[in-house]
């Protein structure tokens, strides 16, 4: 497919059912959206479903931990659509246990969805976005990345170094007109299945992906006078 549409171009790394699919669904509304996940099945049933409302998106099946897949996969969405114009970051997976649980191949592994892809999908839009003068590049943080612990050997360091990334990126291209910001989850996520892993849990204490997704379209619409660089969002039970 092409982008006809003349909309704007929003990529969205990490799609699943819960926050990714809230934030295509928000920002199909205004962009058309690219939608990275490596379960496409799940991609296709999602484009389906948005595209009912007229929405123009276009999906890879990807490996974000591949850095050659996400080339590939940019190389594509600069074809069929056109430079990104907005980054999404949402990939992340964690192996929770301690020093004596965790093994080399894990902490790999989880470093590279949350760090290294971050930082590859990072350069695939840089050059666009510096030439334009203007872009956006969102990272989904966790508590983790601001306080490991002790099950976090693993998933704390990798969300860590994804937030070093977001610093050092948002102080580089900050003055350039390229708006980097870091937002961490500080909660449980009302995603499908999570009530039955946490049954303790109430209404009250999930966080509502479409209203996390709100969050993330309000920061890539931020005035350039006062933006946000990290922002935490959480349901208002959970304890600081």
């Amino acid at each position: 497919m092409e982008n006809s549409s003349g909309k704007p171009v929003a990529v969205v790394i990490g799609v699943g059912p819960g926050l990714g699919a809230s934030l295509v669904r928000r920002f199909t509304k205004t962009y058309a959206v690219a939608m990275l996940a490596r379960n496409a099945d799940y991609l296709k049933a999602l484009g389906d479903e948005v595209r009912k409302s007229g929405a123009t998106v276009w999906a890879s099946s990807c490996d974000v931990s591949d850095a050659a897949q996400i080339t590939e996969a940019f190389r594509a969405i600069r074809k069929s659509l056109g430079e990104p114009e907005v980054l999404l970051y949402n990939a992340g997976t964690g192996k929770f246990g301690g020093i004596t649980e965790i093994t080399p191949e894990q902490y790999e592994a989880d470093w590279r969805v949350n760090a290294f892809g971050a930082f590859v999908a990072a350069k695939e839009v840089a050059p666009g976005m510096i030439a334009r003068g203007h872009g956006t590049m969102l990272f989904t943080g966790a508590t983790a990345g601001v306080k490991a612990g002790a099950k976090s050997v693993s998933f704390g360091p990798a969300k860590f170094a994804m937030r070093g990334l977001a610093q050092s990126l948002a102080r580089d291209l900050g003055p350039r007109g390229i708006h980097v910001a870091w937002i961490n989850v500080d909660g449980s996520i009302d995603i499908p299945g999570a009530r039955g892993l946490k049954p303790s849990l109430k209404d009250g204490d999930f966080l509502k992906p479409e209203a996390i997704a709100e969050t993330y379209w309000h920061l890539a619409h931020q005035d350039p006078s006062a933006w946000t660089m990290e922002l935490e969002v959480r349901p208002f039970k959970e304890k600081f």
